[in-house]
């Protein structure tokens, strides 16, 4: 665990304008600077940072935080993985808790880890260079495929940059190619074993590549370290080219009469290893990060070649869950970016089973689906290539939600509309467990109108009146039991669940929830100079006149008062942590973007706003001392009526200064 001391060295050495100046353009703007917002789309900067408070705050999405906010919001990162990213950046040495064995276990195990990201850099860097026209002979055949896919090294800054940003190399042809360099590199074999690099060959004796003669991409962590590879097969040299270069072949020539080699397999990827759980890596999130930020939208496809054809061709918010079943810790951290995610997979019988396999995860996740279909028999990357960018832009944007398309998949199509009249039915009940596993309500609500359209395609020409009827009625049937059956088990919608509920009937209206809303606002005046110049509390009249701080505003006071009494100073942070939840939003906009630029203008303000709450507050009391006097008239009591006359002329001159 990361002690305290530690964040609050972080928190307050970090150059915030300098932290976030790396992916806003920002302007200054008297005490503040502003710039478009990194994490939503916009025309006109929203985006303001106060270095003074250690504090951000955007006016059109609402994000707001210090430092390590911005980091884990940016990067995905947790709190400590933000902390660390941090410390090491502005040279802050991480103090851990715990006792002293537990703190040098822990460092022991970070270095470790640092140990084998060291060698899988150090792998990446070999293929790359392998791929280079001065590297290896045969990786003429690796570019031959990039170029056939319209992504050959040097034809455009992007595409180089995709390249690069994936490490693409070449795994050479033979059969200690990478196991040769390791060990100059004198990394110890077992190391590089257990990272999935090389094997030990059968007989003993030895190591051999477990990569050989493949296009290869390299797997990036959230932080952009390498922790896998991934290896595409390329087409086999041909004996002139293997003798033009002097190079034996990895296998005797086959016999007449021999059976044909089997092919290898199409994708090698790195097995699980200490640094890398493929089930938790998400390939070209770290690549895409940014983009998918901004677009508030992730696009998922199956393949490496996929991702690194749509970045290569200027679409970066795409990514791949890297040749395995998609999983939940895989949908939480895309969601760590973006609440929606928009799926591309290939259009054929295995990309449409492998789009329904994804509700699940994704529903645990809390992660919201969409589905983009493609012409029929088609990949992304062919769609790309043959109808340019522009085609895969407009098929995203006409992607449809995942339980639509489920219907679609499971009541469309020839094969439906041959099925028997039991056949339809059956796949009707498939439908209602889709609809029946919703929890939104909005979703639950669409049945009645799925029921319309299911009715539409399945009673279709051929039929009798009679099983016309029947298939109707059954349909209707089964959607009505799907949706009694959900409403029953939730206890029915409620007005709450919709986030634009009316307000009830005993919400707060006319001259009194008027008068509130003034003085909450006169409240916040005095509070905001208060958090731009904590130094007012120095000031004796401005302590005199908080003294009639109430609620909000007093606890509000409180925090600022104990920040500033011991540390004379005011990040923004730490000073959130002490103050009522109810007030963060005004406060975090505040501390962001300060409205004064000298003490005496806050001053002033401050004295005037506190002015009028004491002005309020007399004016509620008067009217509380009002009724009070009208219960003592009804019920005869002259002495009350006398005392109470007394207080409210007292007050009356107390308001008017007298």
């Amino acid at each position: 665990m990361i002690s305290e001391e530690t964040i609050a060295a972080v928190r307050e050495r970090v150059d915030l304008v300098a932290l976030i100046g790396e992916n806003v353009r920002l302007k200054r703007q008297g005490r503040r600077f502003t710039g478009l917002c990194p994490f939503h789309k916009e025309k006109t900067p929203s985006f303001n940072v106060n270095p003074d408070r250690g504090m951000y705050h955007c006016f059109g999405c609402k994000a707001s935080g210090g430092a390590i906010d911005y980091v884990m919001q940016v990067e995905g990162y947790t709190f400590p993985e933000a902390v660390r990213a941090l410390a090491e950046r502005c040279g802050v040495e991480i103090e851990e808790g715990g006792s002293e064995a537990e703190r040098k276990q822990s460092a022991q195990r970070r270095q470790d880890k640092e140990d084998l990201f060291a060698v899988m850099r150090m792998a990446a860097h070999f293929f790359v260079e392998q791929l280079q026209p001065d590297g290896h002979p045969l990786a003429c055949l690796a570019r031959a495929e990039l170029e056939r896919r319209g992504l050959a090294p040097g034809s455009n800054e992007q595409v180089d940059a995709s390249l690069s940003g994936f490490h693409v190399g070449y795994a050479p042809y033979g059969w200690d190619g990478l196991a040769s360099f390791l060990r100059r590199q004198e990394v110890s074999p077992a190391v590089a074993q257990r990272l999935g690099l090389v094997a030990p060959r059968r007989g003993g004796g030895g190591f051999y590549d477990a990569f050989r003669h493949r296009l290869m991409f390299a797997v990036v962590d959230k932080s952009g370290r390498v922790v896998a590879f991934s290896g595409r097969a390329l087409a086999e040299p041909d004996e002139e080219l293997l003798s033009r270069h002097g190079i034996a072949p990895m296998s005797a020539p086959r016999a007449a009469g021999d059976e044909p080699r089997r092919p290898p397999p199409k994708y090698i990827n790195s097995p699980e290893s200490p640094i890398y759980i493929k089930g938790e890596v998400v390939f070209g999130l770290h690549q895409a990060r940014h983009e998918i930020r901004q677009r508030a939208e992730a696009v998922l496809v199956e393949g490496n070649f996929d991702v690194l054809s749509l970045h290569g061709r200027g679409y970066s918010g795409v990514v791949a869950p890297l040749g395995t079943a998609f999983t939940t810790a895989q949908a939480k951290l895309i969601k760590r970016y973006a609440p929606t995610t928009v799926v591309l997979f290939d259009a054929d019988s295995a990309g449409r089973k492998a789009t329904r396999a994804l509700r699940a995860p994704a529903r645990e996740a809390g992660l919201a689906l969409k589905v983009a279909s493609l012409p029929a028999g088609q990949d992304p990357d062919d769609f790309a290539r043959e109808q340019g960018i522009e085609a895969i832009e407009q098929v995203v944007s006409g992607a449809q939600g995942m339980l639509e398309y489920l219907i679609e998949q499971t009541l469309t199509g020839d094969e439906v509309r041959a099925a028997t009249l039991v056949e339809q039915h059956e796949r009707i009940r498939q439908v209602m467990g889709y609809l029946a596993e919703e929890s939104d309500p909005t979703l639950r609500s669409m049945a009645k109108s799925y029921a319309d359209k299911i009715s539409a395609r399945l009673v279709v020409g051929g039929r009798s009146a009679a099983d016309m009827g029947a298939l109707e009625r059954m349909v209707r049937a089964a959607l009505a039991r799907g949706a009694t059956a959900q409403s029953g088990a939730s206890g029915g919608p409620s007005p709450d669940d919709h986030p634009f509920a009316p307000l009830s009937d005993s919400a707060p209206r006319g001259p009194q929830a008027r008068s509130r809303l003034h003085t909450k606002h006169v409240e916040m005046a005095v509070f905001g100079a208060l958090l731009e110049f904590p130094e007012l509390l120095d000031n004796p009249q401005v302590l005199d006149a908080l003294q009639h701080a109430e609620g909000d505003l007093a606890l509000g006071v409180d925090a600022v008062r104990r920040m500033w009494d011991a540390k004379k100073s005011l990040r923004g942070p730490e000073i959130l942590d002490l103050m009522p939840r109810a007030i963060h939003p005004f406060a975090v906009g505040r501390l962001a973007s300060p409205k004064f630029m000298e003490c005496d203008e806050a001053c002033t303000e401050l004295l005037e706003n506190a002015k009028k709450l004491q002005w309020l507050s007399l004016k509620g009391d008067k009217a509380a001392k009002l009724e009070e006097l009208a219960h003592a008239e009804r019920m005869g009591d002259t002495a009350a009526e006398d005392e109470l006359l007394r207080e409210l002329t007292r007050r009356s001159k107390q308001k008017l200064g007298l």
